[in-house]
């Protein structure tokens, strides 16, 4: 029999070992069965910062192996669009259910992708297609493979074993904020992709949708081209899966012209800011903070009209090159495994609304696109990101020298006025906010971080709208999921998407067969 014992709390600087130790102590000798299920850190008091488990056990031998999933035999065709976290685990669960599904990516794969991106980041050399939006992994695979989630969905734990199952770190299981990390993360795509392929799936990387025919107002075959020239083709499917990410502006304007409903959708833009490791660690945890792994933050400020918050935090992490279009700067945050790196970063956000943008569909995706050219601009025209020290920041001046931070955004930065960048009503929101947080966080508002500009790729600027079916609403067997379809937000909740949106397919060809 399988008890549980919540609670356990384990001094910092201790683990596992002195976890299991004290399991064993509580049952009275050696376990045959012992498994984490919740690990979190209490830090509300920083005299008595602790971790809190909660633990599954036994004195016998026990096994909580699930049963495999029901398959479907002779399944037909299911392409899925796009390979970031939505379209992957919709990739996983389809072969778990008897599919070969055929995933077609724009982008290349994690290996083309490292080597577009380092050419990017130390070169400035831009490919539009490959790059830190677009192939294997989506954006996530560039943003340390944060795995919490305010959903409370019930496909988030199959989200995390899945990753778990194809080589992540077996801890996401329990922590209470997992992430698995951007170095990490790329061996986990590569044993996804073996998987897919060994049940008999099929990859066409490079290979962008540029269309679709129908008849009777049901999608049958999908368009592509070759990005690189090379031949295009047509695929005849039962079902397309459009998990094309929140970046994928060409793809909506197409679909736009097809017919296929859209809305617009609220978004936020902001920027990166970057503190010492160090200071967050210590604002966090006092003299505590050596014992304990680089320690994170989330922040919320309603001291201006406008609502401004931090997202994708990455402790001991780095800023980070995202455009997806020549002409646009574009900053994203990521972290190894280990976050063991000099500066800490967030996206610090304001929230905007079709008021500040206009109320056309592509209004918002004009706008986002107007601001990373800006950026582009103020950067010097090469990439580099405009760069500002809050303290300059706040007061309206040029930085002329960093303080203690200094940045870490590859393709190099150049000091501009952000204001300059930003619309005036988010830098007026930075300006109050910042302060504001600084009384949760002492030290957040230092004079030192430094601002790197734009983050504007937080969401998608349109909703593909689907039915309660998941198809959308004027297309059917077109399943609009993930980011890029308005319907989720984060690694979690898209791949998330992905899983349910393979079950509804499953259930309606089982329905039909």
């Amino acid at each position: 029999m399988i008890s549980r014992l919540d609670n356990v709390k384990i001094a910092a600087g201790k683990g596992e070992k002195e976890l299991y130790e004290l399991v064993c102590k509580k049952a009275g000798g050696k376990l045959g069965y012992f498994k984490i299920i919740k690990k979190s850190l209490d830090a509300r008091d920083k005299r008595n910062i602790h971790w809190l488990y909660s633990v599954a056990f036994s004195r016998n031998e026990e096994s909580d192996v699930k049963p495999p999933l029901e398959k479907l035999e002779n399944a037909p065709r299911v392409c899925i669009i796009g390979s970031g976290p939505a379209g992957l685990c919709c990739a996983v669960r389809l072969c778990e259910r008897g599919y070969a599904p055929v995933i077609l990516e724009r982008g290349g794969s994690v290996e083309e992708r490292e080597r577009a991106t380092d050419a990017f980041f130390t070169e400035r050399r831009l490919d539009e297609n490959c790059n830190v939006q677009f192939g294997e992994g989506g954006a996530g695979t560039f943003s340390d493979g944060k795995l919490n989630t305010q959903t409370k969905d019930g496909y988030n734990r199959d989200v995390l074993e899945i990753f778990a199952r194809f080589g992540a770190p077996e801890e996401i299981l329990y922590l209470n904020k997992p992430h698995i990390g951007s170095d990490r993360l790329k061996g986990v795509l590569k044993n996804i992709r073996a998987y897919i392929e060994g049940c008999g799936g099929r990859f066409l990387f490079n290979k962008k949708f540029i269309g679709f025919t129908q008849r009777g107002g049901e999608l049958r075959t999908v368009i592509y081209e070759d990005v690189n020239g090379g031949e295009g083709g047509e695929l005849e499917v039962s079902a397309a899966v459009l998990a094309v990410g929140h970046s994928a502006r060409d793809t909506f304007e197409m679909l736009d012209r097809s017919g296929i409903y859209m809305q617009p959708r609220d978004f936020a833009v902001g920027v990166r800011v970057e503190h010492l490791a160090e200071s967050i660690s210590f604002a966090q945890y006092g003299d505590s903070y050596r014992l304990l792994p680089a320690a994170d933050y989330k922040l919320v400020s309603h001291a201006h009209e406008r609502t401004v918050f931090t997202f994708c935090m990455c402790p001991g992490g780095v800023v980070i090159p995202a455009a997806s279009e020549m002409g646009g700067v574009v900053v994203n945050g990521m972290s190894n495994f280990a976050r063991d790196g000099v500066n800490s970063n967030s996206a610090l956000m304001v929230q905007l609304s079709r008021a500040d943008f206009g109320e056309g569909l592509f209004d918002g995706m004009n706008f986002q696109r107007k601001i990373e050219r800006l950026a582009y601009e103020a950067g010097g025209r090469t990439y580099r990101a405009p760069c500002q020290r809050f303290g300059d920041f706040v007061r309206d001046r040029a930085s002329q020298n960093f303080g203690q931070v200094l940045p870490t955004y590859a393709a190099g930065v150049t000091f501009a006025p952000l204001s300059e960048v930003l619309p005036q009503v988010a830098a007026d929101a930075l300006k109050v906010a910042v302060p504001d947080m600084a009384g949760r966080l002492k030290g957040f508002d230092s004079a030192d971080a430094l601002f790197t500009g734009v983050e504007s790729r937080f969401s998608s600027p349109v909703r593909i709208v689907r039915g309660e079916d998941r198809q959308s609403v004027t297309l059917k067997n077109l399943y609009p999921c993930g980011e890029g379809s308005g319907y989720s937000g984060g690694i979690t909740s898209s791949a998330a998407d992905g899983i349910k949106t393979a079950e509804f397919i499953y259930e309606l060809h089982k329905s039909q067969a």
